[in-house]
């Protein structure tokens, strides 16, 4: 490995996915241990999602309150996680969302909308926080770059005053693709007269060109990112880029996606100061997994190995080697969606390999992958047994579900 002082990227994060505080707060110690200093909550952590289990999901209803004050438990809770944050060097940035899964979308027209939205990022500077975002990602209304701009550019001013070393960094409603490529999507841009680029070329002709634009990579869910990807997106968008990396995300859905970060060019960090890991949800814990591997990218881009990382991880996880030998089977299990080249934050490695073996009538693969689950689930309840219990959960469904469709067919 090339020896290497300073880091590749100056920023280096994740963000939370529904995340409930007490998620943040085991995660910060990790973070700084592996070198990464970036945190942003998940904006919807801030919404009415806290379920009886104790982690928080998108229901099918209105969550999203933004026009109210945030209850005094949701602050007391994020103070802690800010205050955690400023004790282990970690920049926390504070992300809002006021548009999504509302029953009152934000009104750019209304000064009274305004007032509401930013008494959250007045207290979120008060407890000292200096990185913010507004994010109008994932919008079905509100599609209006002029009126977005005026919004995220009045956001900035007022932090800007109170604190001159106030960032900021804005979400566009338009958030992956390059301009050059591909066909349009309500989230990525396509090629010639789009309405995704029209609205890009307004966001960059009139938002302050001190405020970062998030940015996916080509795709929403990239397979890669490369340094020529970026360029084209930042000579159409015209602002300082920080990455939003939808890996190892699995937006919520029974699957897990633990192998290493691949396909990210080593020359992305000269062209964005910062990158941010969507991570799996509500599987915090097994999330520090593909976490490590990101954090050594990170780090030193031009000197990653995603092979020797995944290994290095399950090492600094696994304490004893029955622990590294039971995570080593559940990476196996579960490589995930890079690995496997799939576009898709569900995919599910361990199920799509089963399918394949029953679809090519293969019962000897079926059957060795259903005793190769079994063994690693004996593992992993018998090396961590209060230990990634959510990731087991998953786990153990998955082996139900494949040894039903095995049963089906060799019955």
């Amino acid at each position: 490995m090339k020896h290497k002082t300073a880091p590749g990227f100056k920023l280096r994060g994740i963000k939370g996915w529904a995340w409930v505080a007490e998620q943040y707060l085991d995660t910060i110690p990790v973070m700084a241990k592996y070198r990464m200093n970036f945190l942003m909550n998940c904006y919807s952590s801030l919404w009415d999602l806290e379920v009886h289990d104790g982690w928080a999901r998108i229901p099918d209803r209105p969550v999203n309150h933004w026009y109210k004050p945030l209850p005094e438990a949701k602050k007391a809770a994020y103070e802690r996680v800010v205050q955690a944050c400023q004790r282990q060097g970690i920049e926390f940035c504070f992300s809002m969302n006021p548009n999504l899964s509302s029953d009152q979308p934000f009104d750019y027209a209304k000064p009274s909308d305004f007032e509401k939205l930013w008494r959250h990022y007045a207290w979120a500077q008060g407890l000292g926080v200096r990185w913010f975002n507004l994010s109008l990602d994932d919008i079905r209304q509100g599609i209006d770059a002029g009126a977005q701009v005026k919004t995220a550019n009045e956001v900035f001013r007022r932090l800007r005053a109170q604190n001159p070393q106030a960032q900021f960094i804005f979400t566009p409603t338009w958030y992956a693709g390059t301009g050059q490529s591909g066909t349009e999507t309500p989230a990525r841009l396509g090629t010639g007269d789009t309405a995704g680029i029209r609205y890009t070329k307004e966001i960059a002709e009139k938002l302050d060109r001190q405020i970062y634009l998030y940015w996916t990579g080509p795709e929403v869910c990239s397979l890669t990112i490369t340094r020529e990807d970026a360029e084209a997106y930042k000579a159409l968008a015209k602002h300082r880029l920080f990455i939003w990396d939808n890996y190892p995300c699995n937006d919520a859905k029974p699957t897990l996606q633990l192998g290493p970060l691949m396909g990210r060019d080593p020359e992305l960090f000269t062209l964005a100061e910062g990158y941010i890991s969507n991570p799996l949800s509500p599987q915090d814990e097994a999330n520090q997994i593909p976490m490590l591997t990101i954090a050594d990218y990170l780090w030193n881009p031009e000197a990653y190995d995603p092979g020797r990382s995944i290994g290095q991880a399950v090492a600094h996880l696994g304490k004893t080697a029955g622990e590294r030998l039971a995570l080593k089977g559940l990476v196996d299990l579960y490589p995930g969606r890079l690995v496997d080249k799939s576009f898709s934050t569900g995919w599910n490695s361990l199920q799509e390999r089963f399918r394949l073996a029953l679809e090519r009538d293969s019962e000897k693969t079926a059957r060795k992958i259903i005793l190769h689950a079994q063994d690693v689930s004996q593992r992993m309840a018998e090396s961590f047994p209060n230990r990634f219990v959510r990731a087991r959960k998953v786990l153990e469904a998955d082996i139900n579900e494949i040894q039903a469709d095995y049963s089906k067919k060799h019955s």
